[in-house]
């Protein structure tokens, strides 16, 4: 029984990391993108790899799993006003940038010395989200490629959601385009079709291709009658009128 109950706190544990993460997850993309958040796309990202066999596969993931919340924890500093002074018991940073450049050597340790764990696998991910939240665009590019390329299939979902949303920020419109129809036409549990869809939507929205946004909401809304999916694309074209 007490082996079992171990288990299962270790079980708890990693959720609230991974859960956290995918929080955090949703604040970057809430912050450079202004489209339907992915907070639920994210947290269903790390419960189907849960699901799959993700939790504590060795000693090396337990030990990566523990670093991974100390990274999580600094993303979720909070960002202390101008010309306010530092609590000595209580982390906190000038800047998101700041914040971000911390945690990015936290994952970056966690890929190096556990190379080969789960968590490493997470933390190639989440070293694109602060690569981007610090500007370094082209370092965040290589991350969620990355990320895609680990094998898990629903870490890569969510990696190529990022990864569209970073082109359509850098006028890379038509690799935005091209990665939204493959997650559209190959949804996942992590992404799901109408979620790939409201981002193409507002791509389209915004490098003024009105009447493909337009057509792409229609659609939206009669496949997902009384969702929020659905009052979602109702609310964008009524402001395309």
């Amino acid at each position: 029984m007490r082996a079992q109950t171990r288990h299962q706190l270790k079980q708890d544990a990693f959720s609230r990391v991974t859960i956290g993460a995918a929080e955090k997850t949703a604040h970057w993309s809430v912050e450079h993108r202004n489209t339907l958040a992915v907070a639920v796309i994210a947290v269903a990202a790390i419960v189907a790899a849960g699901v799959g066999g993700w939790y504590y596969l060795n000693g090396q993931d337990e030990k990566a799993s523990f670093e991974m919340s100390q990274a999580v924890r600094t993303l979720e500093a909070p960002i202390r006003p101008a010309g306010t002074p530092a609590q000595p018991d209580e982390p906190s940073y000038t800047s998101a940038k700041e914040r971000a450049e911390v945690a990015g050597k936290q994952f970056k340790a966690i890929e190096d010395r556990y190379p080969h764990t789960r968590t490493a696998d997470m933390a190639r991910y989440f070293l694109g989200v602060t690569s981007a939240t610090a500007g370094d665009n082209t370092t965040a590019e290589a991350d969620f490629k990355a990320a895609v390329a680990t094998g898990n299939k629903e870490l890569a979902s969510v990696a190529k959601l990022a990864l569209a949303a970073l082109y359509g920020n850098t006028n890379r419109t038509k690799d935005a385009i091209s990665l939204y129809q493959e997650l559209i036409n190959k949804p996942t549990a992590s992404v799901s079709k109408v979620t790939a869809q409201l981002q193409l939507a507002e791509v389209y929205r915004t490098s003024n291709q009105p009447l493909d946004a337009k057509r792409l909401y229609e659609q939206i809304k009669k496949d997902n009658p009384s969702t929020e999916a659905g009052e979602l694309a109702t609310r964008k074209l009524a402001e395309l009128k």
